[in-house]
């Protein structure tokens, strides 16, 4: 029965990932202050901060278009995700998983974007005075979704190695 199915059954990761982090950033607006940060683990807090950039903050002082432009590339995107999603049978669990999780993380920061003009991002990781730029859950969805895309990528190409030799 999963065999005849298409992809977009793994929508349902997709949302499970953008519940969990709308919760946290909810969570994280309602309950502190801007760039209040709660000390957790001696290399992890969680400090509320607002992005108006992408990753690591690149173009946040750009003057405010970049967050049409931000959004622009989320929506095109997720819109091709999807098609990709409709496209893969539902038994590819590994291409099925990476799609939903940069989709899920892709929408979460749309969401962001357009609601607040910026991203909520809290997940802060440093140690002494290294600091890591702070994230959030959509930012990890991104990234094991992309780790998960490059480990098919190279598991792929292996297979058509093998099958050369």
């Amino acid at each position: 029965m999963l065999a005849k199915r298409s992809g977009l059954i793994w929508l349902t990761l997709s949302a499970l990932v953008l519940v969990l982090d709308w919760g946290t950033k909810t969570w994280v607006v309602s309950a502190m202050s801007l760039r209040e940060s709660i000390d957790v683990l001696p290399f992890f807090n969680i400090t509320y901060v607002h992005n108006y950039g992408a990753a690591f903050s690149f173009l946040s002082d750009a003057g405010g278009w970049q967050r049409w432009f931000l959004s622009a590339i989320a929506v095109t995107i997720s819109v091709l995700l999807i098609w990709w999603l409709k496209r893969l049978p539902a038994t590819n669990k590994l291409l099925g998983s990476a799609y939903a999780l940069v989709l899920a993380g892709a929408l979460g920061n749309l969401y962001d974007r357009l609601h607040y003009g910026y991203v909520i991002d809290f997940i802060h990781v440093y140690y002494q005075d290294w600091h890591y730029p702070a994230f959030n859950i959509a930012d990890c969805a991104i990234c094991i979704g992309a780790a998960l895309l490059l480990f098919d990528a190279f598991k792929s190409s292996s297979k058509e190695e093998q099958a050369h030799e």
